[in-house]
């Protein structure tokens, strides 16, 4: 196993050339659906990779926002969004150092979008508070895992899947105590002399596994709630049957913010959680004054 902060490094452009990243303008058009977005909402895609949903979501007429740790991939994304003159802007950061407060509409993590891959569950937790943070009231949040339920009961397991330029090879193991993944994969590009595989589980970086139960009650925790989830990108409900897991969520109630006024205007010092009742803002308000 690599070191903890293995999802720093490794990354390259090569994966453009993965079967799974074929189904890009499909996902984003269900995305939109299942959001029922009208087209002029402010999007913010966090681990945005090179961007390739961003910059579909900013052909379609969003302004979106991308944010990712490789450099190389922002700088990808930055060349394609100039080339085509669209509305998105891309950052090279650590999508927890974001520090925007209600600026977005809509909060994506595709294709993990991180979620698993930090140190531990206190790191990968902090994903979740980036996205009910950036949020506007009423915001909605869309992440793709796979999903812990499925690998607890069907793990060990291979798979494969053909794209148009090559076949993915997947092997997946399970550890139950730790709830996190590992996964192996391998391409065979179509037209070139197949080499065989080599996966080495012993190298694998795991990533954590949230069941649909665990991601409800981490979004009731940061006052959102799940609207719907499904096990693909066709509208099929969330089943433990099915590996990947898609999970629409939104925030709810109206969100306080405590600030204190100093020398350099007003600044923000405590957020208070979504209030959902008008006894909780009358409570709430009483605490201040007090």
């Amino acid at each position: 196993m690599k070191k903890s902060d293995w999802y720093k490094y490794g990354w390259s452009l090569d994966i453009k050339n993965h079967s799974w990243t074929e189904d890009t303008e499909n996902q984003v058009d269900f995305v939109i659906k299942a959001l029922d977005l009208a087209g002029g909402e402010k999007i913010l895609d966090l681990a945005c990779g090179y961007g390739r949903h961003s910059l579909a979501f900013a052909r379609r007429g969003f302004t979106v926002v991308g944010v990712d740790i490789t450099k190389e991939y922002i700088d990808d994304a930055i060349f394609n969004a100039r080339k085509e003159s669209l509305s998105a802007d891309f950052y090279h950061n650590d999508i927890r150092g974001i520090d925007y407060l209600e600026k977005f509409d809509v909060v994506l993590n595709l294709a993990d979008g991180a979620i698993g891959y930090l140190e531990n569950d206190a790191e990968n937790l902090k994903i979740f508070d980036v996205a009910a943070r950036t949020l506007k009231s009423g915001g909605k949040h869309f992440i793709d895992v796979c999903n812990a339920d499925h690998a607890e009961r069907f793990f060990p397991k291979k798979n494969w899947e053909a794209g148009k330029k090559s076949l993915a090879l997947a092997q997946f193991d399970w550890d139950s105590k730790t709830r996190r993944m590992k996964y192996g994969g391998w391409s065979i590009p179509f037209g070139k002399e197949a080499e065989p595989p080599q996966i080495n589980m012993d190298e694998i970086n795991p990533t954590r596994l949230y069941s649909l139960e665990e991601l409800r009650t981490i979004y009731a925790r940061r006052g959102m709630k799940i609207i719907s989830s499904y096990s693909n990108y066709y509208g099929k409900e969330a089943t433990e049957k099915e590996l990947q897991l898609l999970v629409y969520s939104h925030t709810k109630g109206v969100k306080i913010h405590v600030t204190t006024r100093g020398r350099d205007g007003y600044k923000v010092v405590g957020e208070q959680q979504p209030l959902q009742t008008t006894s909780e803002l009358s409570s709430f308000f009483r605490s201040i004054v007090d």
